[in-house]
């Protein structure tokens, strides 16, 4: 028998985050900028806290005190992340400075191992330029081509549209697990299946899906799964990267340096197992840490309790977003994060935002990193509003009434 749905209690969740007791141009604060970055809980800022005062010191070498509480901090960090995406292993998570350079890190090896002149790359239109641009380098200096998956205006993918794009020179799909903009999850494992049919590796940018619900690498059956820390509640300058155990011992290392190595002599350099072969140098130990915090934090308040409230607040805004005939939402699949491209009628996504500052509403306005995306769309640019759990149902309203005062201002 299933337990029942935890209810989060939002007022007690927002007074977690300190950020949120502060005004904006004397108003009360409303944070839609979530798809961005998210704000931290005080779980996470003392992580970082007491680390820093009380068990700092350079992680794995070190035969001290200091050093191995920041190990076990640090390693620990690394078992939580492992338990979050369901890695079969810690030894599949490696510690990023964020999700661009898990995307590069893969980008890198396998342009060095497997990805050569004429060999085929399968890229959504929707991607994050994160999980575009590494992919242009492999075009640009070993001869790799691009193909592109089209989407739906609301995001969605035509299964047999995609299974059409392999060939035998296929070697790898990297594709978003949820739209930035849109908010609309891939099949992920439909997409894994198809992939690995033909032969070919995926990668899955996760730096939104992880944020929105549980995420089963072992379940999706993927090669490759990039999230970041900074949208997870945590800090920013860590991410992750959580790659098969097989796959990842097939890979040549990213960065040399320190750690990544098990013998240098003169003539040769022999490399250490994965993950460590992944983290050249000294890591991002707090931040690291202060991630595992931000996991914990989640999963505490309950991963199915954070979708659910998300999901009333998308339908409530998505509701009053329909009675303004001058706004128009980009992206309404039936089933989506909470996320809300839009525009105003007659005025610009960055004039929009202006004025919803002043209201004390923070949206992002611009074309989001996805600019193929935007062409898609037939824009420029949207404005975006996106929620997180400590969001409530006052920071819709509030939304409204500031999209209401700015048609005024701008119509």
């Amino acid at each position: 028998m299933n337990a029942p749905l935890k209810i989060l209690d939002i007022a007690r969740l927002r007074e977690e985050f300190p950020i949120l007791a502060r005004d904006a141009y004397g108003k009360r604060l409303v944070y839609l900028d979530n798809a961005a970055s998210a704000q931290k809980p005080r779980a996470v800022i003392d992580a970082m806290t007491q680390t820093l005062t009380r068990s700092y010191a350079n992680v794995h070498r070190g035969l001290h005190l200091l050093s191995n509480e920041a190990t076990t901090a640090f390693e620990n960090a690394r078992k939580t992340a492992a338990r979050f995406l369901n890695a079969a292993s810690p030894n599949e998570i490696v510690f990023t400075s964020g999700g661009t350079d898990a995307v590069n890190l893969v980008a890198y090896a396998l342009g060095a191992s497997e990805i050569g002149e004429g060999d085929e790359i399968i890229l959504s239109l929707m991607e994050h330029h994160s999980n575009i641009v590494p992919w242009h380098f492999l075009r640009e200096r070993k001869g790799a081509k691009l193909k592109w998956l089209d989407i739906s205006d609301d995001g969605e993918i035509d299964l047999e549209a995609y299974r059409s794009l392999f060939t035998k020179r296929t070697k790898l799909v990297a594709i978003s697990h949820m739209s930035n903009v849109l908010g609309a999850p891939t099949p992920a494992k439909a997409l894994a299946d198809i992939a690995h049919e033909h032969g070919a590796k995926i990668l899955f940018d996760g730096c939104q899906a992880a944020v929105h619900g549980k995420v089963d690498v072992q379940a999706i059956g993927c090669d490759f799964y990039a999230a970041t820390g900074h949208k997870l509640y945590g800090p920013t300058g860590v991410g992750l990267l959580y790659g098969r155990a097989d796959v990842l011992d097939a890979l040549p290392p990213f960065r040399g340096g320190g750690e990544m190595i098990e013998m240098v002599t003169t003539d040769y350099v022999t490399y250490n197992d994965p993950p460590h072969r992944f983290e050249a140098g000294t890591p991002p130990i707090v931040e690291a840490i202060a991630l595992g915090a931000a996991l914990d934090w989640m999963e505490r308040t309950g991963l199915d309790a954070i979708a659910a409230h998300e999901a009333a607040l998308l339908a409530h805004a998505l509701d009053e977003l329909r009675k303004l005939n001058f706004v128009k939402v980009y992206g309404q699949a039936k089933v989506k994060a909470p996320i809300v491209a839009f525009g105003v009628d007659g005025a610009h996504p960055h004039d929009v935002a202006a004025i919803l500052d002043r209201t004390g509403v923070a949206v992002r306005a611009g074309h989001h990193c996805a600019q193929p995306l935007m062409r898609r769309l037939g824009v420029s640019s949207t404005a975006r509003a996106s929620f997180a759990a400590y969001n409530d149902h006052d920071d819709v309203e509030a939304l409204i009434a500031g999209l209401v005062k700015a048609h005024e201002m701008l119509g």
